[in-house]
């Protein structure tokens, strides 16, 4: 066999490598860029079943419900049971997927935390974003600020239903004072997606407003989260 004989072989042979599903192969010789979504999975899940191929039950978990509405992100709603009904799926594999998701997005704060400036309401949705946006029922959380506006601390006040949540303004001020935070921020979570503020919300950050000017500790924002985007009561000239 000549040179150019075997060098066309070779070629043939890793064309049909890459096309018979060999996806850590592929990664080796192209890099991660080079491989689909179901690709990547597949090396997670690293083993087949004797009727799938680990790409084809790659192709399976992108083709749940919540992963073919969401893409990728979908993969923080689905449940380990759920990727475990996926045949060739166990409780292995379901958890390494679903650290692979948790994993996305702390990479996704740590980036957010480089630009985070609590004087700037972008910066500070940003960071939150990736945190809260996939959360199915609403959270409160209690930013308390130093007079430089440094964050002292962090408090989740309430966890609520998909509807609703349930907050206190006594327990805001009790805990910003235990804190002695010179200023506070609330942030919240709309499971819809939509971060328009409800009339409870509008009324609630008034409220808590108030009671924050008469005891000198200042409501500096109050902003809803939603699917990629924010609303901050500041920017709106609510506060």
């Amino acid at each position: 066999m000549n040179n150019g004989t075997a060098g066309r072989k070779g070629k043939d042979e890793k064309k049909t490598e890459i096309k018979s599903g060999m996806p850590y192969e592929k990664f080796m010789r192209l890099g991660p860029g080079a491989l689909s979504e179901a690709e990547l999975l597949a090396i997670i899940i690293r083993t087949g079943t004797p009727e799938r191929t680990p790409v084809e039950i790659g192709q399976q978990v992108l083709e749940l419900p919540s992963v073919k509405k969401e893409g990728l992100n979908g993969l923080h709603h689905v449940t380990v049971k759920e990727l475990m009904d996926i045949k060739g799926i166990g409780e292995v594999k379901a958890v390494k997927i679903k650290c692979l998701a948790e994993l996305s997005m702390r990479m996704a704060m740590l980036t957010a935390k480089k630009g985070l400036r609590f004087s700037a309401p972008s910066s500070v949705a940003d960071y939150y974003m990736e945190r809260l946006r996939h959360e199915q029922r609403e959270q409160v959380l209690l930013l308390l600020l130093d007079i430089r506006n440094g964050l002292l601390g962090e408090e989740l006040l309430s966890i609520g239903t998909v509807k609703n949540s349930l907050l206190s303004p006594r327990e805001v001020f009790v805990t910003a004072l235990q804190a002695r935070a010179a200023g506070i921020m609330l942030l919240h979570n709309h499971p819809s997606g939509d971060p328009t503020p409800s009339f409870q919300d509008v009324e609630v950050t008034e409220t808590i407003k108030e009671i924050g000017s008469m005891m000198d500790i200042p409501l500096i924002d109050h902003i809803i989260i939603g699917d990629n985007k924010y609303m901050s009561f500041k920017e709106a000239g609510l506060l």
